[in-house]
């Protein structure tokens, strides 16, 4: 009898694992609007903008689980780039921190969902404490490339340097009016 009893203690304590497991905070990513919604079971609800894929490259749509949290992380394939507060979703794509706040409303990533380093602090700390499924809906709006949202002013890049027919040098990437005279010194070192 005894052990009958502890079993059926056993057994109505793995019946309540699964209402504690499914506390989690619900996050709704709308890539049309650039906004984040977030709700959290203790109540807490939240509205941020954020940053998604600008053109060229592709936050993915869908419903996911937060697979990986780490409290910084930096980007092994963008330049170690810093992601504070990071909840990896899929595969290389994370929730995350960014410090380039002046683009949050407009597509700027490589794909990730950046959102303001306070409000990834607070995300995270919810993510931590109740999981989370992570909800990414819509089409964002239409970006330009990277390189064309910032002004050249004298800059020249070594890609635009071909496009404008300018010849290549060992400085293209620096500014035009640098490589101008590094040409100049070559010549006269060669020239002599």
């Amino acid at each position: 009898m005894r052990k009958l009893s502890r079993l059926f203690i056993v057994f109505l304590g793995l019946l309540a694992i699964p209402l504690v497991a499914q506390a989690k905070v619900r996050i709704s990513v709308d890539l049309s609007s650039q906004r984040m919604s977030v709700n959290a079971d203790n109540g807490a609800s939240y509205s941020w903008p954020i940053s998604s894929a600008r053109a060229g490259y592709v936050t993915p749509r869908g419903i996911y689980s937060a697979i990986s949290l780490q409290t910084m992380h930096h980007s092994k394939k963008y330049h170690n780039s810093p992601m504070p507060h990071s909840i990896f979703f899929h595969g290389g794509y994370a929730i995350h921190g960014t410090y380039a706040t002046g683009a949050l409303g407009h597509p700027a990533s490589h794909g990730c969902v950046r959102i303001s380093p306070a409000n990834a602090a607070t995300l995270f700390s919810l993510v931590r404490a109740e999981g989370a499924t992570i909800q990414i809906v819509g089409t964002p709006p239409a970006s330009r490339p990277f390189a064309s949202e910032h002004h050249h002013h004298r800059h020249t890049h070594y890609a635009a340097a071909h496009h404008h027919g300018h010849a290549p040098t060992a400085l293209s990437y620096a500014p035009q009016h640098h490589n101008e005279s590094v040409n100049n010194i070559f010549r006269s070192i060669l020239l002599r």
